[in-house]
């Protein structure tokens, strides 16, 4: 394992780090680490705009009209 340094950090984050270390019952050492992977290492969960976002533009409007379907019962009149 490599170690990381970080210098110049200003004391308000150092708070933050700390304290949300002690709720979690952990070490701020393990605490930056953890925050690290999420950041770097895991997938992160798309919002529902980006991912309708990230729909291409394709096919036209009358592509995706809805077709009643005559034998299926109507729930919604």
């Amino acid at each position: 394992m490599a170690n990381l340094i970080v210098r110049n950090v200003d004391e308000k984050l150092i708070k933050a780090l700390k304290a949300r270390a002690g709720r979690r019952g952990v070490s701020a050492e393990a605490e930056h680490r953890e925050i690290l992977a999420q950041a770097l290492l895991k997938s992160r969960k798309r919002s529902f705009a980006e991912v309708i976002a990230a729909i291409p533009n394709v096919g036209k409007d009358s592509d995706f009209e809805r077709v009643e379907d005559e034998k299926a019962p109507r729930v919604f009149d």
